[in-house]
């Protein structure tokens, strides 16, 4: 599967979950909920991964996790915040870079719409 196929699916069942719980609640329920649909559809889900910092040929674990990485190839950023920071998207943008990821979804489910609640974020995009 493509990125776009691939997130194309996020979006979709992100947006059924939204509909369905309704916004504002926790964090890790979304997380949950959003890994379980996906893994339904066949989609390989990690949850919770590691996001390690390489400085000067030293690989450090300093606490930096993924929510979601769907197929290995889109990472998840999930929030259940009023309002989105820009300090969240440049958190999403730092996290592909870290992991050479290409394409991370950053999903708000405190938003009233889930439609604007989404944010697609593309490091350096090829497919």
């Amino acid at each position: 599967m493509t990125h776009n196929e691939i997130s194309a699916i996020i979006v979709d069942v992100a947006v059924d979950v939204h509909r369905r719980l309704g916004p504002g609640l926790l964090e890790s329920v979304y997380h949950a909920v959003l890994g379980h649909e996906l893994a339904k559809r066949g989609l390989r889900v990690e949850r919770q991964t590691p996001i390690p910092v390489e400085w000067d040929g030293l690989r450090m674990e300093i606490g930096f996790r993924a929510d979601l990485i769907v197929g290995g190839k889109v990472l998840i950023e999930l929030k259940s915040v009023e309002t989105i920071a820009a300090v969240h998207k440049k958190q999403l943008l730092t996290y592909l870079r870290l992991t050479k990821m290409q394409l991370g979804l950053l999903l708000n489910f405190g938003a009233s719409l889930m439609k604007d609640g989404i944010y697609r974020v593309v490091n350096g995009f090829e497919e």
